[in-house]
């Protein structure tokens, strides 16, 4: 008997030990009081730039840093989408993208929900219907608290008022969608002001400290929500609860109250270190999607607005992880205070990275590591030690059946994640597979421990070695001597993903749209070449 087969047989053992006794528990006195509670935070577009994660040194982030040590911490998580509408739905369903064929418009999902999801349930109706208390605020989903409101009342109990701005502040994003993500800067958006509106979507691109006054109340969005949420766990509730909080820093605009970038010398910020030729061996689809919304591409209008804007940019999005971290301590520390102390699991999730420059790239919204690498925390009373890591690759997707075995729900058949349990007893179990990520339909990207793995729908290439080449920086796909590499981790690709949802045919996108324009004019921007 090999040593792989003798661990696995161990955790085989120890998983069904855990749920033995979850049932023994659950059998004894009051069911639902036995069943523990989900203390469930997700934080948008939050990259690996925490302690923990290793991703930047510069990072000021002492909550979460004091929760990675208090349970099982995977480093090596990805989302299944870089995106927040397709990566939410997708966690929240836990169905691929490519399963689903929901790729990016919410409006759509709307429509084909029931198309989708027949008899399956979201992850909070699915412990709402098991006799959970089901309590949310902010951006949990895509669009807050649910993408669907005629079905919001089916997911959830209880949820938190909404965010309120005056004319004259929403004035300042230019007509920025999504109130949640206000206040812009005091004097709105620097891409803007130094190019003009014509440049559509640089309002987002920008970053500012902000006064008491600067903000609606005296209180950010988050602020509010960490509130609300420190409020729902200082009451007494007579079921189990699953407390879904969703902080919407450090999604752009980059602006939190001027304490939080009190916390860094703009004059030591260090910027990612990007090779001259980061794009030469990255193919044109690559180069489409790097381009990003802005007339003259991202990367362009940040480096030419100053000398000092990409540093800016980086010092903005520094202060509001800070400024986020901060929010979700203190509904971390109101847990440790309550009741609910010893018998809450807890989970902190992003939906998606964020590229501070890296690959030429200033979103989210690709196939690189910067974008699909998310902090995934797990605290689970008697399961896993505390000050774990686990550096296998694991999916967003297996968040879901993870949370239907700790706190024994009813199975979900149509998950096409896997419970994280096993790891949780046994971070070196070997899981046997990579973790598939799309964006948009057709293209792909597959991470295994040691590999990241991209295909485009035009059949291009892109593969890195992340054991000599963590920045991503050397495409090795077209090397004979990583044939066999390709060819390994191709295998994973779906043969036959999903059509956009509600569509029988493939028309196109503004991807092909962008390259097809290129091509014609030969005007492919040099600092793409």
């Amino acid at each position: 008997m090999t040593l792989r087969v003798v661990v696995s047989s161990i955790l085989i053992l120890a998983s069904s030990a855990f749920h033995v006794a979850m049932a023994q528990e659950e059998t004894t006195g009051n069911q639902t009081a036995a069943k523990p509670n989900v203390l469930f935070i997700s934080i948008d577009d939050l990259n690996d730039w925490e302690s923990g994660m290793g991703g930047n040194a510069q990072a000021k982030t002492p909550n979460m840093d004091k929760l990675f040590r208090q349970g099982m911490l995977f480093r090596n998580a990805h989302c299944s989408q870089a995106v927040c509408t397709a990566s939410r739905n997708s966690v929240l369903s836990g169905l691929h993208p490519s399963t689903s064929g929901w790729y990016s418009s919410t409006s759509t999902m709307r429509k084909t929900y029931d198309q989708v999801m027949g008899d399956h349930k979201m992850l909070p109706q699915h412990f709402r219907d098991s006799g959970y208390k089901t309590l949310a605020a902010g951006k949990v989903f895509h669009q807050g608290v649910s993408d669907y409101k005629e079905r919001t009342p089916d997911f959830w109990d209880t949820t938190a008022p909404g965010y309120k701005v005056p004319k004259k502040l929403l004035a300042r994003g230019e007509g920025y969608g999504g109130k949640m993500f206000y206040p812009f800067p005091r004097d709105g958006s620097q891409i803007i002001d130094r190019y003009g509106k014509k440049f559509a979507d640089g309002n987002s691109l920008c970053y500012g400290s902000l006064q008491r006054e600067d903000i609606p109340g005296g209180k950010m969005f988050d602020e509010n929500i960490a509130d609300w949420a420190v409020d729902q766990l200082n009451q007494d509730h007579d079921k189990p609860f699953f407390l879904a909080v969703g902080f919407v820093r450090p999604h752009v605009p980059y602006t939190a109250p001027k304490e939080y970038f009190d916390l860094y010398d703009l004059d030591q910020i260090k910027i990612p270190e990007v090779p001259a030729d980061e794009m030469a061996d990255i193919p044109m689809m690559g180069k489409a999607i790097a381009h990003g919304r802005i007339r003259t591409g991202d990367h362009y209008a940040v480096v030419h607005l100053s000398d000092s804007y990409w540093r800016e940019m980086v010092y903005g999005y520094l202060a509001c992880v800070s400024f986020v971290d901060a929010q979700a301590g203190k509904v971390l520390d109101a847990l440790a205070d309550s009741k609910y102390a010893d018998n809450t699991v807890v989970v902190l999730w992003s939906d998606h990275g964020q590229h501070l420059g890296e690959k030429n790239h200033w979103r989210k919204q690709a196939l690189w590591e910067e974008s699909t690498r998310v902090p995934l925390f797990i605290k689970a009373p008697g399961v896993s030690a505390s000050d774990g890591a686990c550096d296998q690759v694991v999916s967003l997707l297996d968040l879901y059946p993870t949370l239907v075995d700790l706190c024994g729900l009813p199975a979900a058949p149509k998950l096409d994640g896997k419970s994280l349990v096993p790891l949780m007893l046994n971070p070196t179990v070997d899981r046997g597979h990579p973790v598939l990520s799309s964006w948009y339909y057709g293209n792909y990207a597959v991470r295994s421990d040691d590999w990241r793995y991209i295909r485009y729908r035009d059949d291009t290439e892109e593969l890195y070695d992340h054991r000599t080449d963590p920045g991503e920086h050397t495409n090795l796909a077209a090397d004979p001597k990583y044939a066999s590499v390709v060819e390994d981790h191709k295998k994973w690709i779906p043969k036959s993903g999903a059509l956009p949802a509600g569509t029988d045919h493939w028309k196109g996108d503004s991807l092909d749209k962008r390259i097809q324009e290129w091509e014609d004019n030969d005007s492919l921007p040099d600092w793409l070449r």
